[in-house]
């Protein structure tokens, strides 16, 4: 399975020119499935909830959306994008998976991160698993890698590979998915930005450094922290079915659920 990111940097509030460029750097690429940031076409550092709200797409009714379908249909590949989405009066920070039929699931972060709380309202769209191409597809956005119960979580429900659009500002994002890669034995694949948001109320640098990681915790590729960068590779998703970390523990099977009570209750 051909699998891989764009990073680069989006310029915001223009949603038509970021996405033309996508447009333009993905036709004829050879991939099933790629990943782009989060917030890939409306920029990150909002103003306010009403900016936000403004810049939001419906995806049932998006230019963008049908712009990106066709470019999946084109070259027969799907995307996982990062989305600015408009339900009603709610917006959410979104993340797509698009295949050559339209979209086949929407996540919604769960953790919000920083001033995200003035603007986005929390996901309410439960963890779950989508197949593509014969590979279990999980999805987080950024900030959710604080938190390792979602990338377990997307474990026990079968992920081989987790794909993690971001806008990152933190150093220790790209770290700790070794990790979560490693005591989950999946592929993950992170696609961050690169550049800066210059907002009126100030400045956000994002960290670039995109990452593929294997089942072992191995960075298998690596953007540079402020360059574009394309990265597709070959992967075996049947990988991520042994969970054996050694001949006697499996990191899946080994667990011991009626310990970890206080994580549900708490």
């Amino acid at each position: 399975m051909k699998i891989g990111f764009y990073q680069y940097r989006p310029q915001f509030g223009r949603i038509k020119a970021n996405l033309n460029k996508v447009l333009k750097k993905l036709e004829g690429i050879d991939a099933d499935l790629i990943v782009l940031p989060e917030l890939a076409f409306s920029g990150y550092y909002f103003s306010d909830r009403s900016e936000a709200l403004s810049l939001a797409e419906d995806p049932g009714n998006s230019a963008t959306v049908n712009a990106l379908t066709e470019l999946c249909s084109r070259n027969d590949f799907h995307l996982v994008t990062g989305f600015t989405e408009r339900a009603d009066d709610k917006v959410y920070n979104s993340a797509l998976l698009i295949g050559p039929d339209g979209i086949e699931h929407i996540y919604r972060k769960l953790h919000l991160f920083n001033e995200e709380k003035f603007w986005f309202d929390a996901g309410d769209i439960p963890l779950s698993v989508q197949e593509v191409r014969g590979a279990r597809i999980g999805i987080m956005v950024c900030f959710d890698w604080v938190f390792p119960e979602v990338a377990r979580t997307l474990a026990l429900q079968g992920a081989d590979i987790i794909c993690q659009p971001a806008n990152l500002v933190l150093t220790y994002c790209q770290q700790t998915m070794l990790t979560r890669s490693l005591e989950n034995r999946v592929f993950s694949v992170t696609c961050n930005r690169f550049g800066a948001d210059k907002r009126p109320q100030g400045e956000l640098k994002f960290t670039g450094r995109s990452q593929l990681v294997a089942p072992n915790g191995d960075r298998l590729e690596s953007a540079p922290p402020q360059r574009e960068a394309l990265v597709i590779m070959d992967i075996d998703p049947a990988q991520a079915h042994e969970k054996h970390i050694t001949k006697h523990n499996d990191v899946l099977a080994d667990r011991r659920p009626e310990f970890y009570r206080t994580l549900i209750e708490h």
